[in-house]
């Protein structure tokens, strides 16, 4: 995702924007942690996106640390420093929002969220974590949805985590109108799947595909802490 970020292409800028639309969360969680004033977060919030997205600032990225989550964090922490007093609501890109952010609902979730002792910085590991999952778990669900198959999702997605019983799949199976033999059959073929969809959305957020298995296991360790 760096050097697509380095590229002029459009479909490199679209991607990027894209995962910036997908991951601001962490990013303003992180920032709410350092800025009492809800409105000041959201607008150095808008402000740092303003300055990645328009100056180009992800191509001048160190391809070193490839993951992007890192580099994002490495970014944002460098724009705090610099441009604190700066980060004012028109000096953002002439008043233009680079992204449609919804702060209502990140404010809501950040609010609603246990409190923590742990540093802003593990913070923002697991919600970069549970972002990404959560973003999965959606591209799964629209699959399934588009494949006429909504139902199943719904009945089957417990069997996610790989802890169903037997009785789970009697339930799930009664609904679905199968056998719990063949319940068990489309569950593993779900898992199968969200693995899939796991490694490809990972793989977007790191420079080099042989990094994939080891920030999966970096993202995991971050949920466990």
């Amino acid at each position: 995702m760096l050097a697509a970020g380095a590229s002029h292409r459009t479909d490199a800028q679209v991607a990027l924007n894209e995962l910036c639309a997908t991951y601001w969360y962490p990013l303003y969680a992180y920032v709410r942690r350092h800025v009492a004033h809800v409105d000041q977060a959201q607008d150095l919030t808008q402000a740092f996106f303003a300055h990645l997205l328009e100056k180009k600032a992800i191509s001048r990225a160190d391809r070193s640390r490839g993951r992007f989550r890192a580099f994002l964090l490495a970014a944002l922490k460098n724009f705090l420093a610099s441009e604190w007093e700066k980060a004012r609501a028109e000096k953002r890109g002439g008043g233009k929002s680079p992204l449609s952010l919804d702060f209502d609902s990140g404010e809501f979730r950040y609010q609603t969220e246990p409190a923590h002792d742990t540093t802003p910085e593990k913070l923002y590991e697991r919600r970069w974590a549970l972002t990404l999952l959560d973003r999965v778990l959606e591209r799964l669900q629209a699959e399934l949805a588009a494949a006429g198959k909504r139902e199943q999702f719904e009945q089957l997605k417990p069997a996610l985590t790989g802890e169903a019983t037997a009785a789970d799949y009697e339930r799930a199976a009664a609904e679905l109108g199968i056998t719990p033999a063949a319940a068990k059959q489309a569950a593993y073929r779900l898992r199968k799947r969200y693995r899939q969809l796991l490694r490809e959305e990972v793989a977007r957020t790191v420079d080099d595909e042989t990094e994939v298995d080891d920030e999966i296991g970096r993202l995991l360790e971050a949920l466990s802490g």
